[in-house]
């Protein structure tokens, strides 16, 4: 591609994520741009159209294909305790300050289909916990959010989500969870009785509660150094003294205006406790 080939194409980007934002309120302007671009051109090889400012011409005046396109843009890769020994920190570190309070408030910012929800709502009824919790648990994508409401997974990932569990700690058989029902594996509705499903964007909307425990793991590594900003801010005015943050593995408050107000609770976890 040539020099003018990739500057028209970022004009072609911008304009369209601009339209978005405008015509629907969905602001993708400060996602990490090679991310975006990828993101976008697979939308436009799966709407079949030839550039990128056709792509824009289906959105605005097609609701459903904008349905399409945002589902296409949101990252929704996620697992069952993904990342496990995230969660032996978490037991180690941060139930014991957790058993001090009592009510427990928790944001799970950009919780996708929901996975790492239930994988939290396990965790804190293993520790006894979890009935002084309420979870809000926040994604800006509406479709996905209704899939983390069912509570039901393929089966086929339950073997791989066992393993998973007993990696982070777990302490019953996982199989206790959920009902296998043909190809889907049912989990409790127990495990959703404190949560509640709720569309944020943390690109545009602010703050709406104060926070004991704040996790949002791998969402900022696809925001320009702008909307992290943005995002940390809102982290920290949401969360109360002493409360807990948690990122992702690729994810650090490091070189952030925030990093002296944080103490890590475990090297390389990147769980964070707010010191003021």
């Amino acid at each position: 591609m040539t020099t003018d080939q990739e500057a028209l194409e970022e004009i072609e980007i911008q304009l369209l994520v601009e339209g978005v934002y405008r015509h629907y309120g969905y602001d993708f302007r400060n996602y990490a741009l090679s991310s975006l671009r990828r993101r976008i051109w697979n939308v436009v090889r799966l709407e079949q159209v030839d550039t990128i400012s056709a792509l824009q011409e289906r959105v605005l005046h097609n609701p459903a294909c904008l349905e399409r396109f945002v589902l296409g843009l949101t990252v929704n890769v996620t697992n069952m305790f993904r990342d496990p020994s995230f969660y032996l920190a978490f037991r180690k570190n941060v139930i014991p300050i957790l058993r001090t309070y009592p009510f427990i408030r928790i944001w799970h910012a950009g919780c996708s289909t929901g996975q790492e929800v239930y994988s939290m709502a396990i965790l804190l009824q293993e520790e006894g916990l979890y009935q002084r919790c309420r979870i809000y648990a926040t994604d800006m994508n509406e479709r996905v959010l209704q899939e983390a409401k069912s509570g039901i997974f393929s089966l086929k990932l339950m073997q791989e989500y066992t393993q998973l569990y007993l990696k982070a700690g777990g302490k019953r058989s996982f199989s206790e969870y959920y009902t296998a029902a043909y190809d889907n594996a049912i989990f409790r509705s127990s495990l959703r009785e404190n949560v509640v499903f709720s569309q944020h964007n943390l690109a545009t909307d602010g703050s709406f509660n104060e926070f004991n425990v704040i996790l949002c793991r791998n969402v900022l590594i696809y925001f320009n150094r702008s909307l992290q900003r943005r995002v940390h801010q809102l982290f920290y005015d949401s969360l109360c003294k002493f409360g807990i943050l948690g990122l992702g593995r690729q994810e650090t408050l490091k070189l952030t205006a925030y990093e002296k107000h944080y103490a890590e609770l475990e090297r390389g976890e990147k769980l964070y406790r707010r010191l003021n």
